[in-house]
């Protein structure tokens, strides 16, 4: 059974596979990274870390059971009660609810965890699947997001709020 869990240095390897494996599928509908992002990915891996150490972004891997990474779902900028939401799943995962799934978790790990109250979340128009994990999820559009935004795309922000989240959680205990 896939699990989220919190990004670690020993996932460098991992998570550096899954971004090269995927990169042509994610470049399809998101902005490619760069060789750059690739040639120094340790270094960034080692930053990522320090910010989760911050406190300013908690950073989650979706696995499989054999510790291959099935998806990334960040919260980045957390800040005010709330947080940026960022998700990207492996090509072969696609289709089979894996998103939505996991997007419901780090929703219920955002309201519990970390004692967030809302997310929001940009995707691309060119980014249908992502558009309907964020409505299947309870998101709902805000507004339009710039190219500032989507690293040069065109797209529109999601929010959702998570008192209801939070109040579930405390009903089931």
């Amino acid at each position: 059974m896939p699990e989220l869990t919190l990004l670690r240095a020993e996932h460098a390897q991992v998570v550096l596979a899954f971004e090269v494996a995927n990169r042509a599928y994610f470049a399809a509908s998101v902005p490619d990274r760069g060789d750059a992002f690739f040639a120094r990915y340790a270094e960034r891996h080692r930053a990522l870390l320090a910010e989760q150490e911050a406190g300013v972004c908690a950073f989650h891997l979706l696995l499989a059971e054999d510790g291959s990474v099935l998806g990334r779902f960040n919260l980045v900028d957390i800040e005010d009660g709330g947080a940026v939401l960022g998700y990207r799943v492996a090509q072969h995962a696609g289709g089979r609810g894996v998103a939505t799934a996991a997007v419901r978790e780090v929703c219920r790990l955002a309201a519990v965890r970390y004692g967030l109250g809302h997310l929001r979340a940009a995707a691309a128009e060119r980014n249908a699947a992502s558009r309907r994990v964020l409505l299947k999820t309870g998101f709902v559009p805000v507004g339009p997001a710039g190219p500032d935004d989507l690293d040069g795309a065109e797209g529109t922000w999601y929010r959702r709020e998570l008192d209801a989240v939070a109040e579930a959680v405390g009903r089931s205990r």
